[in-house]
């Protein structure tokens, strides 16, 4: 396979450009070959790394969770056990988060249920946000 550019490898992997360079900065993508000219050549086990990824960061897992799933994802290192305990960290802040919204949305709908139709002088919804603490 011929080699890609940046601008094709961001293409491949639907991200942006500056989030390859980005990655590539922090070291969660191996640095790419150069060309002759000084060009990144990219193959096509990038554009897996980045798929990966970009999937990995749209499942909300952390940076840091990510680097773990790749260390991970190396044949020599599978460990569905790792895996699982990594996995096992997301899923508790995801049910933290989801347990968190609940509560902003039972409050959300509690004030805008207060809320008039007419131009009263207070408003539920600002004084709630201008009360520090109430969540």
């Amino acid at each position: 396979m011929k080699s890609l550019s940046i601008g094709q490898l961001a293409t491949a992997a639907g991200v942006n450009l500056e989030t390859v360079r980005y990655y590539e900065r922090i070291r969660l993508m191996p640095a790419p070959a150069r060309t002759a000219n000084g060009h990144r050549a990219y193959e096509e086990g990038h554009i897996r790394r980045l798929a990966f990824i970009r999937r990995a960061r749209e499942l909300g897992f952390s940076i840091e969770q990510i680097r773990a799933l790749l260390a991970l994802a190396q044949p020599s290192r599978t460990s569905c056990a790792e895996v699982r305990e990594v996995a096992r960290a997301h899923l508790d802040d995801v049910r933290s988060k989801l347990a968190d919204l609940a509560r902003l949305e039972g409050l959300l709908a509690g004030t805008i249920s207060r809320c008039s139709d007419d131009s009263a002088p207070s408003c539920p919804v600002l004084d709630m946000l201008k009360t520090p603490g109430r969540a």
